[in-house]
């Protein structure tokens, strides 16, 4: 059938134009409603999980030398903005003084601040490792991008614990 054999909707009963609004209207309200829900905070769990990929990536990174993989887990805001060579430049210090922060991977992280998503819906991560003899504290950020928050600024530091 051919759009122009399809009676015109003014045409149809009212009960069926009433019907096709309704449905409209769902459909818009639904489409309004995706980025929202998309937007939802992440449990506990799923945090966690979060931020110990996002570190040990990290790490797994300044141990090889090589951001690349690491680099293509972030969102493309920050992927445009830092090339593998500039992540790499940016935490010379890490492998400079031969930085391992593995050992957060049996750790449980320690919240400093609580997780919000702030006004551009961007989920933000303060918190810290209790790891001896040096604490590991990250301050990450994430965007939700093609149904997953991904990185869109990561802070690490390792200092001694007090």
């Amino acid at each position: 059938m051919t759009l122009a054999r399809c009676a015109p909707v003014a045409r149809l009963p009212i009960v069926a134009r009433r019907w096709i609004v309704a449905a409209l209207s769902l459909l818009a309200v639904a489409a309004a409603a995706a980025p929202a829900a998309a937007q939802r905070m992440p449990s506990p769990t799923h945090q966690e999980v979060l931020i110990k990929n996002s570190l040990i990536g990290f790490n797994d990174a300044v141990q090889s030398g090589n951001f690349d993989v690491f680099h293509a887990r972030l969102a493309t805001p920050f992927r445009q903005q830092f090339t593998p060579e500039k992540l790499r430049q940016a935490f010379r210090s890490f492998s400079d003084q031969g930085i391992d922060i593995a050992p957060i991977a049996a750790q449980e992280p320690v919240m400093s601040e609580d997780p919000v998503i702030d006004g551009r819906g961007a989920l933000l991560i303060r918190g810290y490792f209790a790891t001896k003899p040096s604490r590991v504290s990250f301050s990450l950020d994430y965007l939700m991008s093609d149904g997953a928050w991904k990185l869109i600024s990561i802070n690490v530091r390792v200092r001694p614990d007090e």
